[in-house]
């Protein structure tokens, strides 16, 4: 399989964050697009401890970004870098990025759920769901 990358479906759009995907097999491929100044964490608050918990690996193509992990430890990935990031992070750029990713499909879609889930409850009005 293959695809362009501006062929690949646009999974999120909006807020200086896009997100294009394709589902392979049992791996997701996916082009991340931030703004200057975006951080991932809001996002994910909702995941177990407030991290993401896919493992991905891939290339920066423009900017830099950078991953915090659960140690507190941080690092830096930039234009022309490969990379993987365990799970157990999140990120933020103050550049601007343009990443391709390769994530196994069953993490994204744990995530996915659990995010599901989340939006559900507080579109209840529950606190408690």
């Amino acid at each position: 399989m293959k695809a362009a990358l501006d062929e690949l479906r646009v999974e999120y759009e909006g807020d200086g964050f896009e997100l294009r995907a394709g589902r392979w097999g049992d791996m997701a491929v996916a082009r991340m697009t931030l703004s200057p100044g975006f951080d991932l964490a809001p996002g994910f608050a909702v995941l177990p401890d407030g991290l993401c918990s896919g493992d991905h690996y891939g290339v920066v193509l423009d900017g830099d970004i950078t991953l915090r992990y659960t140690d507190g430890s941080q690092e830096t990935t930039r234009a022309g870098e490969c990379f993987y990031w365990p799970a157990g992070h999140t990120a933020f750029t103050d550049r601007g990025v343009v990443v391709v990713m390769v994530t196994p499909l069953a993490q994204i879609e744990h995530m996915e759920k659990l995010m599901a889930e989340a939006a559900g409850k507080a579109g209840n009005g529950s606190a408690d769901g």
